[in-house]
């Protein structure tokens, strides 16, 4: 007798009906303030601004060293945000979400926002170069153009991104609302875990915060692309199965030709291939390759076939043969 647990493991008889995002008013609203904001970050960072000085106080007051006793907790914590674990764990979630309720949407949608996560962040943190706090040359510098790869800071943003795509799918208000608020909370933790371990500006960490959440705001925009992407995969795939399923034959007609029998070849020490014997009752000839002979009831001859002819070469015994010869014995005078 099954439980609910397991009950629940099983597939759902059908797919259910998933309400997708739209950009709503205030999608957008949100969308525009929070791009706002990540243009006045890098503004500020560009000109050298009071962001940059406070940049150089938190380098300096080395929170690591302040509290010390955090720091074995924080270097396994800073792990939510590295890109390779994460996608790993939310890829497996997702997957078996995706098995469940038959689609391929969630991810689908991991994907894309992961190849916008890094083509925008990517862009960005090559095209400024900014060195982080460990490489920093002069006291108050903004280290841009420097050949860094350190503004914005890729483990803020990829927080953001994988575990707010779990909030994003969510299927009922309630999941989401939870699911948001977990996903805010590692998110800025994982950003200031490494503002705490020396490895991140702080302005990096609040861009970085931006990127991401740009990401997840703008997603909507591309589930048109992620519906005819699924519709697609799922195409392939039955016209996968109906090729499996095909299986060709060639039948062979009644009464048509039947592929002829390989004929045995005679042995190298002589051996006859078999015939079949002459007899009286088939009407065949002593001598000959061939019989003829009546089809009971009618009076009409049948085919002659052909037979194997004798071969008429003499068997010779091998040199070297350790056989006598065979002798009659010898009797009498």
């Amino acid at each position: 007798m099954r439980t609910d647990i397991f009950a629940r493991l099983d597939r759902e008889p059908e797919p259910p009906k998933i309400e997708i995002p739209r950009m709503s008013r205030t999608r957008k609203a949100l969308f525009g303030g929070t791009l706002a904001f990540y243009l006045a970050i890098v503004v500020a960072v560009l000109v050298s601004s009071t962001l940059v000085i406070l940049d150089w106080k938190v380098m300096l007051f080395r929170p690591y060293q302040q509290w010390p006793e955090l720091h074995p907790f924080l270097d396994y914590f800073v792990v939510l945000g590295q890109r390779g674990p994460t996608a790993v764990m939310i890829a497996a979630w997702l997957g078996w979400r995706s098995w469940r309720q038959h689609t391929l949407r969630p991810l689908l949608a991991l994907g894309t926002a992961l190849l916008l996560l890094n083509v925008t962040v990517g862009a960005v943190k090559l095209g400024l170069g900014r060195l982080g706090p460990h490489y920093a040359t002069q006291i108050g510098s903004a280290e841009l153009f420097a050949g860094g790869d350190i503004f914005p800071s890729g483990h803020t943003a990829n927080a953001v991104v994988t575990w707010g795509i779990l909030a994003y799918l969510a299927t009922t208000p309630q999941a989401r609302r939870y699911l948001s608020v977990m996903s805010a909370v590692v998110a800025l933790g994982v950003g200031a875990t490494t503002v705490y371990l020396g490895t991140h500006w702080l302005s990096d960490v609040l861009l970085g915060w931006a990127a991401g959440l740009l990401i997840l705001l703008a997603l909507p925009l591309f589930e048109p692309l992620i519906g005819r992407a699924e519709l697609a995969v799922f195409a392939v795939r039955e016209r996968w199965r109906a090729r499996r399923r095909t299986t060709p034959s060639t039948p062979v007609a009644s009464g048509g030709p039947r592929p002829a029998p390989v004929p045995q070849v005679a042995s190298a020490l002589g051996d006859e291939p078999p015939c079949e014997p002459i007899g009286a009752g088939h009407g065949g000839h002593a001598g000959t390759g061939r019989t003829t002979g009546t089809v009971a009831g009618t009076g009409q001859l049948t085919q002659p076939r052909p037979h194997a002819v004798r071969s008429e070469r003499t068997p010779v015994t091998p040199a070297g043969s350790r056989r006598p010869g065979r002798s009659r014995p010898m009797t009498g005078g």
